[in-house]
């Protein structure tokens, strides 16, 4: 069979075979997954500042960037420190701090000045000499609570990140007399509630050291206790929480936020950690979980936890018995609007593996039982409060005796 003669004006296409991101073992900053920004983009995108190369040239973004100035000039007259050395710091680790980016994030010229000027920001107004001593209220940003809170969410972003080694070193390099914590407690004390930070015993172990940027500073923060992966396919669908009810399982709540997405069954109770619903909740989480996507897919506690939560929630109802149990705080005012937002955050997550695959097997090996639905249904018709409960007893010895009282003529004659 001939060949097909290509004349002149015939275009040639060269189709080339797509290839994988090349991403190192030090990448632990990406751009979120398309999939992933479809869904919200809001969620990823930095309101107030910018923090490294992804947002650097947004425009909405370019008032900060004459108050990180600032910050800069303010932050070298007071401390007496030579600019110089802390560009040193960052010469000196210039490839390990691009090689934290994944390729597809272009990188500045000005990429010193770029990590010098973010950095020094964050040290000096977000962490400690600002934070830590708000007794200056002509600050711009100290000042206005809410650019605070905005801040300090932008600074979540799993696209607005800096590595933690280099803030680390740099902090070091400051040397500010009067502080004595590390920089990583320091980081806790400012995102986190003090009165529920753990110990700096445990804040000092290899695993928290191992934090990589802000966004997995959360992480680590949520991070259950260890135990096994189970490989069951997160898909499988558990029951709802009002149909698990009406089995009569026994939701408790167990507020303990280090432990966060743990979940433990004892007998016929589920003990879940007190879950605070906000505002912000949901840009929270959908970093967190596109970082389990990108970085820990093998290990994604969160993506598994918050899909958990997305099974026992269908409807408002759901939510309404678990705000009930005080599983959930309520701070949107909408049970329809709670369901509503945890049933989208998981679109588009994928994965196989499930921290709480033997969790899932125990529900529904619960719910199919048709003797715990019947002892649920005995308990809730007949004992579902003091006063059924007292008129079910009352009934029960009436009718007793009332049998025995019907039987006694036979028992006497037989006598």
């Amino acid at each position: 069979m001939a060949m097909p003669i290509c004349e002149k004006n015939d275009t040639i296409i060269d189709i080339k075979q797509p290839r994988e991101p090349n991403w190192g073992p030090k990448c632990c900053i990406y751009r979120v997954p398309k999939r992933l920004r479809n869904v919200n983009k809001k969620a990823y995108t930095p309101k107030l500042i910018s923090i490294g190369p992804v947002h650097r040239n947004n425009d909405e973004l370019k008032n900060m960037q004459g108050l990180k100035e600032n910050y800069l000039e303010v932050f070298f007259c007071l401390t007496g420190k030579s600019r110089e050395d802390f560009e040193y710091i960052i010469k000196k680790n210039e490839d390990e701090i691009r090689h934290c980016y994944a390729v597809e994030i272009s990188q500045p010229k000005d990429f010193v000045n770029m990590i010098l000027l973010d950095s020094i920001f964050i040290i000096d107004h977000e962490l400690f000499l600002r934070n830590e001593d708000q007794k200056d209220e002509k600050d711009y940003i100290l000042s206005k609570q809410c650019l605070k809170d905005g801040i300090m969410q932008d600074l979540i972003l799993l696209e607005n990140q800096l590595p933690f080694f280099i803030l680390d070193c740099l902090y070091d390099q400051c040397g500010i007399t009067g502080f004595h914590k590390c920089f990583l407690t320091l980081a806790c004390n400012y995102f986190f509630d003090r009165k529920k930070l753990p110990t700096d015993k445990e804040l000092s172990t290899d695993e928290m050291k191992g934090v990589k940027h802000f966004t997995d500073l959360y992480r680590h923060f949520y991070h259950p206790p260890k135990h096994g992966i189970g490989d069951q396919n997160t898909d499988q669908q558990p029951h709802s929480a009002t149909k698990l009810d009406n089995a009569g399982l026994i939701f408790e709540n167990l507020i303990c936020l280090e432990n966060f997405p743990s979940l433990k069954r004892f007998q016929i109770r589920l003990v879940i950690p007190e879950f605070v619903v906000h505002d912000r909740i949901e840009e929270i989480f959908r970093n967190l979980m596109a970082l389990e996507q990108c970085h820990y897919p093998d290990e994604a506690y969160i993506c598994n936890y918050i899909k958990l939560l997305d099974f026992l929630i269908n409807r408002e109802e759901d939510v309404e018995l678990l705000v009930d149990k005080k599983i959930i705080v309520n701070s949107l005012g909408s049970n329809h609007a709670v369901a509503k937002m945890i049933n989208h955050l998981c679109r588009e997550i994928v994965g196989t593996k499930s921290y709480y695959s033997k969790v899932t097997e125990k529900l529904d090996k619960y719910y199919n039982s048709s003797w715990n639905k019947n002892m649920a249904s005995l308990r809730k018709v007949y004992f579902r409060d003091i006063w059924r409960s007292t008129a079910t007893v009352v009934g029960f010895v009436v009718l007793l005796i009332t049998i025995l009282n019907f039987l006694r003529p036979f028992v006497f004659t037989n006598t």
